[in-house]
């Protein structure tokens, strides 16, 4: 698939700031016309202990959810750890794996940030906005406040930073943790929720998040590196 890759990518935090702010704007919070998800990938990253990381694509048919499609891309993290800049040690080998995709996905969901972001602009806008492709951002912690959603799966608060709604905590199954969902890009939240709901079966996390995670960190194994946590 194609992706509007960067000619460079920022070398320092007040860079990736910049550009973070200077992309925000483009960020949609809509819904195609009509939105048809007939194809989703999830993106998910596991890193190694020298930097190494691995990012991980993995396209599913909606309907069923099979697996239509698989890449991974390798790369040494460089950008450094600084808390609301995690996007800028993952995008480059993210922009790998999904450019050695064959199936354009009409959706995107990532183990990350959307909107609900203290500049409004986490990993999912910043893919959505290269991919030009609806992405969702789903995240198992939070930035923001919420109220504790209601036990039963479909339950869900409004996750919000500074007043402003951000996302929402969405219970995903019965009495488990719930996961954070924000907009990435071209995609209401109603519709991101709905999405999530739709793709988790079984487990907390969508199908999307637990392959494209499984083969990552089984892509690490393969090259002689254990995976550890992020980042």
């Amino acid at each position: 698939m194609r992706i509007d890759r960067p000619r460079e990518w920022p070398a320092t935090p007040d860079e990736a700031i910049a550009l973070q702010d200077r992309l925000r704007p483009a960020v949609r919070a809509e819904n195609p016309a009509p939105p048809r998800f007939a194809t989703v990938a999830g993106i998910d990253s596991a890193y190694a202990a020298d930097g190494t990381v691995a990012t991980a694509a993995v396209v599913l048919d909606t309907a069923t959810l099979d697996t239509v499609e698989t890449a991974v891309a390798h790369g040494v993290s460089t950008f450094p750890y600084v808390p609301g800049l995690l996007a800028f040690r993952e995008l480059p080998a993210t922009v790998a794996a999904l450019e050695q995709l064959a199936v354009t996905p009409d959706l995107l969901v990532c183990d990350a940030q959307g909107l609900a972001h203290p500049r409004r602009f986490g990993l999912a806008c910043h893919v959505g906005l290269l991919a030009g492709l609806p992405t969702i951002g789903v995240a198992k912690s939070v930035w923001g406040d919420y109220a504790e959603p209601g036990p039963r799966r479909g339950d869900a608060t409004p996750v919000t930073i500074d007043g402003e709604v951000v996302g929402r905590a969405l219970r995903t199954r019965d009495a488990v943790k719930p996961l954070f969902v924000s907009v990435g890009h071209l995609i209401d939240l109603d519709t991101a929720c709905a999405q999530v709901l739709a793709l988790t079966r079984g487990f907390r996390q969508p199908e999307t998040t637990r392959r494209a995670d499984h083969l990552c960190r089984e892509a690490l194994k393969a090259a002689g590196q254990s995976a550890g946590s992020s980042p």
